[in-house]
């Protein structure tokens, strides 16, 4: 597929953080994390070892804590299945930190990372991993081929680097059944998935707009609080995430609907600006758990609508501080005047209008009006990067 994994993002730093702390790698099903792992096992100068929890025999090593004392890297996959999993960790690396380093990898439940209580602070550096986005693209595809592909198969690894649509499809459904009927059955308390998956297809087709969960429980006949457990079980899966309404300095803003997006470009159902909408909301969620993850700052992603109806798709809140303005747009090259509006009233640092099919990007009153290949590519992943 003329790809090599050492082209992902985070591996710079995982290697990095390796010779301090235990590193968590987090994020989606199928996002690549184990593919990761297993080439940072590749280039360490010494022995290691990879164990995954699903597999008989490693599932005794580990409980049995059987290996090497060479093996200078233990990598552990889907250790969160194991019951006390964090406990376990925390004992190995306070006795063997000197003689082992440690890569922990997995979705779901390994996420400790915002959670209270946490037994193994201080000890570990958490990072997510994402699909690719525009800022991330293989050696062997011009920007153009990734940005059809993201727009049509999505930027999870396996079918993204097919470029084969009919593959992504059949993945695309196995990975959905995996996720309800395995992950979801095995760490959640959810009874009824047929259910949830109603609800799922519900979502798939409100991507870009106001999601009102109380709409939706009386479509499908359940429970309002039942609907909104599901979508933060959903969002613990890496299937969705939601973006909430930026309140502060907006009067008359509207408080409660969310915005909900999925991980995976290719499960949006609508038309190709919902879908442009969801490249760009994944995008810029990809590059703000970087940046937590990397440097420790607290980011929040949210969009601004009032009473009036003036909206902006989306607002980067870094440390409770407006920092970018961002409108989405298919064609429209005419600057929204909501974005003219918010630019001039909240002065936030930046101001973009990104626009999918813009030939000529210009600036006019403080605001970059751009399409997505130059916005992204202006971005690195590194520590230079502002």
């Amino acid at each position: 597929m003329g790809y090599n994994s050492r082209m992902r993002y985070l591996f710079p730093y995982i290697m990095k953080d390796l010779k301090e702390k235990m590193v968590f790698v987090g994020g989606p099903r199928q996002v690549g994390k184990t593919t990761l792992a297993k080439d940072v096992l590749k280039r360490i100068d010494v022995s290691g070892r990879y164990f995954n929890w699903d597999f008989d025999e490693d599932r005794q090593d580990i409980i049995n804590r059987r290996w090497s004392k060479k093996d200078s890297l233990l990598v552990f996959d889907e250790l969160h299945k194991f019951p006390k999993w964090k406990n376990w960790i925390k004992g190995l690396f306070d006795v063997y930190r000197d003689v082992h380093s440690f890569l922990v990898t997995g979705s779901a439940r390994l996420d400790v990372y915002r959670r209270g209580g946490d037994s193994l602070l201080g000890r570990y550096h958490y990072w997510r991993l994402h699909p690719f986005t525009l800022d991330e693209i293989p050696d062997n595809l011009t920007g153009e081929e990734a940005f059809q592909r993201l727009m049509t198969i999505g930027g999870f690894p396996e079918p993204f680097l097919s470029g084969d649509e009919t593959f992504a499809r059949r993945w695309r459904r196995e990975r959905f059944d995996r996720v309800l009927r395995e992950d979801i059955r095995d760490l959640e308390p959810v009874r009824n998935i047929q259910q949830l998956s109603l609800f799922l297809d519900m979502l798939r087709s409100r991507v870009g707009g106001l999601v009102t969960l109380s709409n939706i429980a009386a479509d499908i006949q359940v429970a309002p609080k039942t609907v909104k457990a599901w979508l933060e079980v959903l969002e613990r899966m890496y299937l969705v995430f939601s973006v909430r309404p930026y309140t502060t300095s907006i009067p008359r803003a509207v408080l409660k609907p969310p915005k909900v997006y999925f991980f995976d470009n290719a499960d949006v159902i609508g038309d190709e600006g919902a879908t442009f909408e969801n490249l760009i909301a994944t995008s810029l969620l990809k590059r703000i758990n970087f940046l937590e993850d990397r440097d420790g700052y607290r980011y929040q992603l949210r969009y601004i609508r009032d009473k009036e109806g003036r909206e902006i798709d989306f607002a980067v809140i870094r440390e409770n501080q407006l920092e970018e303005l961002i409108e989405v747009k298919l064609s429209d090259e005419t600057i929204s005047r909501s974005l003219s509006y918010y630019t001039k009233r909240l002065k936030p640092e930046k101001s973009t209008q990104i626009v999918a099919n813009l030939n000529h990007p210009y600036d006019c009153d403080g605001i970059v009006v751009t399409n997505p290949l130059t916005y992204f590519r202006d971005w690195h992943w590194d520590e230079s990067c502002p």
